[in-house]
């Protein structure tokens, strides 16, 4: 039986995300639907409050420029390169960018794909995530499956 994962991400998988991704399920021979939001970037106080706590203050300037802005154009082409490099890990992969809340479009294709497991992957964001309103506290309370949350580019291993 093929393992069926719904990855949600706010970022392009980088190959070594992909390749700890797929080695969690690897004698499973998993199929990945990926999911992008194009809304991944909330709100300024809480992108520069998130930059500050992180010690990221040119980062922190820079939100308050905007200089950060995720664009359409931006969340395909993360969704491309996330393919990209699940693919290059010998699975098989689809996805697809989302443009409603993030959540809501994760619990549709848990459900459409019969998923066993949610994966989401971001970048640290304290403010939520202290406050369990981030994306993996928020799915862990809706879906009935399994939730992994981990941090893109982190060197977390299974």
């Amino acid at each position: 039986m093929t393992t069926n994962i719904v990855i949600l991400t706010e970022v392009a998988l980088s190959p070594d995300d992909a390749a700890r991704l797929v080695g969690l399920h690897a004698d499973d021979q998993p199929s990945y639907t990926v999911l992008v939001s194009e809304n991944a970037h909330r709100g300024l106080l809480a992108e520069v409050v998130d930059r500050l706590s992180l010690l990221e203050l040119r980062e922190a300037v820079d939100a308050l420029r905007h200089r950060d802005d995720f664009t359409v154009e931006d969340a395909a082409l993360a969704l491309e390169q996330s393919l990209a490099a699940l693919r290059a890990e010998g699975v098989t992969a689809e996805g697809e960018v989302v443009s409603d809340d993030p959540i809501e479009a994760l619990e549709r294709a848990v459900g459409a794909h019969d998923a066993q497991e949610a994966h989401i992957v971001t970048v640290p964001h304290a403010v939520e995530d202290t406050f369990h309103r981030d994306w993996g506290s928020r799915a862990r309370e809706r879906l009935g499956v399994p939730v992994l949350h981990v941090y893109a580019g982190s060197s977390w291993t299974n």
